[in-house]
């Protein structure tokens, strides 16, 4: 037996703003639409649901108790790079730890740019050899 993570689904404070962001930045990693508030690259589906008023009380903390982060492999440092240029800068999105670059600590040849979505959700754009 052999898995993989289908989907995913995350609540959003704002679905409005969420949807957006989320559109831009996965059509731009190949993702199409998908029913609903969701998107599909055929192996893995990402959907944003509305947070119930009363969950929306707090803002996202991803050292809390729960999934930290989400990261979308890339096929080499120069889509890293371009990434970052192309889509991250000109779309003013939060980046953390001041762009891409090597993380050996994680393993060799691990080189990524981390940024925030509009809830503070932190996503990533790796690469690995």
């Amino acid at each position: 037996m052999k898995a993989y993570v289908d989907h995913v689904s995350l609540n959003v404070s704002d679905l409005a703003k969420s949807k957006s962001f989320y559109d831009s930045l996965l059509i731009f990693l190949g993702f199409k639409a998908h029913t609903g508030d969701g998107w599909t690259n055929d192996r893995n589906g990402i959907w944003i649901n509305q947070a119930d008023e009363e969950h929306r009380v707090t803002a996202h903390d991803r050292k809390n108790i729960g999934i930290t982060h989400l990261a979308f492999r890339l096929e080499t440092k120069a889509e890293v790079d371009r990434f970052h240029e192309q889509f991250l800068l000109p779309n003013k999105v939060f980046v953390l730890y001041g762009g891409p670059k090597e993380y050996p600590q994680y393993t060799e040849g691990y080189y990524a740019v981390f940024f925030e979505d509009p809830d503070g959700f932190k996503l990533e754009a790796v690469y690995l050899p």
